[in-house]
């Protein structure tokens, strides 16, 4: 796992970068940041949902199977009407997903932690693991706290986990140029 790791250092350097940059806007605009995110998922969901009916409409032209892939479309519609109509109750939603993906990424960064070889950054992997372990159980706890409040979370988060792996795409360059 680490010789894959390493090779693909540059992999774990821009999902950090990504994650500051991120971090850096979040904290600086959270509303606006959280509006956009919003609503480019709603534009996202638009032409998906589109684009997968016309996929399906073709299918069905040729006849083949084309139901689930209409339904697919007309659920990203209707998702993405949801968020332009009610942003409120669907910024809720979101922030649950999100504090659900951060307590999944939490514990798989610690799960790839304990099996990294030792030596290799795999403490590296420690603070970021516990960094999303943990937003994500304040975003379940104190889901109230305010939008502003969790985007201030949600940027603070990502700084950690962002400069955690940037460190440990760092560690695992020197580790594959070593090699080589």
């Amino acid at each position: 796992m680490i010789g894959i790791l390493a090779e693909n250092w540059w992999a774990l350097a821009l999902r950090g970068v990504a994650a500051v940059l991120f971090g850096i806007t979040v904290i600086l605009v959270p509303g606006l940041a959280l509006s956009w995110l919003l609503i480019l998922f709603a534009a996202y969901l638009m032409v998906d949902g589109v684009l997968t009916l016309i996929a399906s409409l073709r299918a069905a032209r040729l006849h083949d199977r084309f139901g689930t892939l209409a339904l697919e479309g007309v659920i990203d519609l209707m998702i993405a009407v949801q968020i332009v109509m009610w942003p409120g109750p669907t910024l809720l939603l979101f922030v649950y997903l999100a504090a659900f993906w951060a307590i999944l990424t939490g514990i798989t960064l610690l799960i790839a932690a304990i099996r990294v070889q030792r030596g290799h950054g795999e403490w590296l992997m420690i603070p970021a693991g516990l960094a999303s372990l943990v937003w994500g159980i304040l975003i379940v706890v104190f889901p109230v706290a305010g939008v502003l409040v969790w985007a201030w979370w949600l940027g603070a988060y990502a700084l950690v986990f962002g400069f955690s792996m940037l460190v440990l795409a760092y560690r695992l360059k020197r580790t594959h140029s070593s090699r080589a």
